[in-house]
Parts: structure tokens; sequence; C-alpha cells
């Protein structure tokens, strides 16, 4: 899908550009596969701001998405390729030969009416869900378990994909998008194939209206706020942050310092994103 720019009329559309979405079909999302999307602002359940920068943005309903894929052994095929709000992705309608509808992430090269299937000896064709030990290395697969049966977390975003390195015992290796290479139980499930929507990327927003219309509301720059409300505030003049090593609002050093958490799962990865 290639990437459309428009004329330069207005400002605003001067450097605005969208995703070409010829794949796309024209209609309707699946009534009994929406759910309500309440919007918190950004605030917790005591009324407090815990996220900085969210607010308004135009109203959403929430697409029920199958990350699990378990409907093994009954075939489905594909009524449409629709535009989700919720994610970078597209995502695909599926009918099933028992009537049953569900959505999943469309993979690169989905067309409407193929068929797709889940199981541990399908073949091995773009939109087929099976686990890790039945996929030959090499593969290149998206929607991958962590844990066996609890669904897909990993290589969902769009163009996203992972790659099956090796297996050994019960784990498979796993090279992420970062460069990362860690362990993951062969019995987990992947799709194969790449998340498709690969120029999502590309997109440029042009605008700053059209952030308002994502939920995004304005940022603020730390040293143009006072003292009691960033570190950075205060000084005469434009004063420079270069005196003083860069803080987050609550006061905690902005770079260098590590933000990911020690999880037991730390030990299943063999080589860190950076080095």
């Amino acid at each position: 899908m290639p990437v459309k720019e428009f004329k330069p009329v207005t400002p605003g559309r001067r450097a605005m550009s969208v995703v070409r979405s010829s794949e796309v079909t024209d209609c309707e999302p699946e009534k009994s596969l929406l759910a309500p999307r309440p919007r918190t602002g950004g605030r917790n359940r005591q009324g407090h701001i815990s996220v900085r920068h969210r607010g308004g943005g135009a109203k959403r309903k929430y697409r029920i998405i199958d990350f699990k894929r378990d409907k093994d052994g009954i075939p489905g095929i594909v009524r449409s390729i629709e535009y989700d709000p919720n994610r970078s992705a597209n995502i695909a309608l599926v009918v099933y030969a028992d009537g049953e509808k569900r959505y999943i992430l469309a993979p690169a090269g989905l067309q409407v009416g193929a068929e797709v299937l889940s199981g541990e000896s399908v073949p091995v064709r773009v939109g087929n869900a099976m686990p890790l030990r039945s996929l030959p290395l090499g593969s290149v697969v998206h929607n991958v378990e962590l844990t066996p049966g609890r669904g897909g977390q990993l290589a969902r975003s769009a163009g996203s994909s992972v790659e099956l390195q090796a297996r050994e015992g019960r784990f498979a290796f796993l090279r992420l998008p970062s460069g990362e290479v860690r362990l993951v139980e062969a019995e987990c499930r992947a799709t194969v194939g790449a998340v498709g929507n690969a120029e999502h990327g590309n997109i440029t927003v042009g605008k700053a209206g059209r952030t308002r219309w994502m939920g995004r509301r304005p940022t603020v720059r730390g040293k143009a706020m006072n003292p009691n409300d960033h570190p950075h505030g205060g000084g005469e003049g434009g004063c420079s942050v270069g005196r003083k090593s860069p803080m987050t609002k609550w006061g905690k050093p902005a770079l260098g310092r590590r933000t990911r958490r020690r999880r037991p799962s730390d030990r299943l990865i063999i080589q860190r994103r950076k080095r």
C-alpha cells in the first residue's frame, strides 16, 4: 500500500500523508464483535492525571480480536479486511465453517476469500496459526504467545515480525524486531507471516489538529514551566537545561537510567537488544 501525499493547498495539507488502503474492504464493522471503549483522559480512579497529554480525540469502539487462535481444525474464510482505529495494523474478519465470526490481525499478503486454519498440523501458509514446534526453522511469524494458551503478545503492530531461529529441548529461539533474542516455549502458538500495513510507519501527521483527533493533547517543555512545576523550570530568560542533568517531571533522571523492570522471564533473554 503506497503512501498518499496531498497537494499543498493549505499549510496542514503540505506535509500530511496517509496510507492508500487499497486492500481494505469498504464495509461496516461486525456489530457482534464491537465493545465499548470508555475514555479516561489519562486519569485514574481518583480522578488524578496519571498519564499526561491524553484527552479528547475521536470516539472509537473496540474490536474484539482473537489473539489466541484456538479454533483448531475448523477452516475459516476471510470475509473482509478492515481498518481498526485502536491499532496500527489492519484486521481481517474470518467466518468459520460453523458460522462463528472472529477478527484476527491481517498479515501481509492475506486476501479476501483466503482460507485460514489453526492447529498443530496445518499447512505453513500466511494466516495459519500453529505451535512453534510445528514451524520450520527460519519462519517469519507474528502474534507470538509468551505463555501457552494466553494469546499472542509479541509482534502485533503494523509491519512487525519475529524470526524462528532454532529449537532446543522445550524452547524455541526467537529474534524479535528490536534485535533481542529470547527463549519461548515451543508449545506457544504463532501466526505465519508478518503483520500487514507496513507503510504505517511512513505516515506524516502534518498538523496539530490531526494529533488531537488521536487523543493526544499538547506537550509543554519543562524549561517553559515554573520551578514548582518541573525540575527544569525557572531561571532568568531562556535558561538552558545544560547546567542540570535532564529530569522527568517527578525528578527522576531522564537520560541513561534503565527503565526496564527485572522480571523472572529475564533469564530467558539470550541476547539483549542493547549490548
